[in-house]
């Protein structure tokens, strides 16, 4: 008897154990995710699962052109894939409204690649840096297209500005 409850507990204690450790890497190294808006095309197309990495939003690891998976400020349920911009205290060019923005302290700007279907900080504004979720590290699926996001030439020049 003694022995059949030293297994349980043990199975039980290894079982909690187990999970705890995966939904903290999950949670705060690592995860997948899947991009499912076509606001990023053609780097990140609708469907694509990446490799998420929440200590980079976390540890303020991120810089301008990473793109980073955000809770939308129109529906906090959603999740919107965008890259990031521009920074607090930088000066933006939101060429929707045809001026310069300042994205204040605590802020990011976000912005689609695919300017024309997406919806972005150049319609809602700089964002709370406390939206963002984590970074896209590496694009998985499809195997074909499987690597680390790159910057596209018009980001490379809106970025450098």
């Amino acid at each position: 008897m003694n022995a059949a409850f030293s297994a349980i507990r043990k199975t039980v204690v290894y079982t909690v154990t187990g999970f705890s450790s995966c939904y903290c890497c999950f949670r705060f190294v690592c995860g997948l995710g899947k991009c499912e808006d076509v606001s990023m095309e053609p780097e990140i197309q609708d469907g694509d699962l990446v490799l998420i990495t929440p200590f980079s939003v976390n540890y303020n690891l991120i810089k301008k052109g990473d793109i980073v998976f955000c809770r939308s400020p129109k529906n906090p349920r959603s999740v919107i894939c965008k890259r990031l911009i521009a920074m607090e205290g930088d000066t933006v060019y939101n060429d929707e409204k045809g001026f310069e923005e300042y994205v204040e302290r605590g802020r990011v700007w976000l912005e689609g690649d695919n300017k024309e279907f997406s919806i972005d900080s150049r319609s809602f504004g700089p964002l709370p840096y406390g939206l963002m979720i984590s970074k896209v590290s590496l694009r998985l699926w499809p195997l074909s297209r499987f690597g680390i996001p790159r910057l596209p030439a018009e980001s490379k020049q809106k970025l450098s500005t």
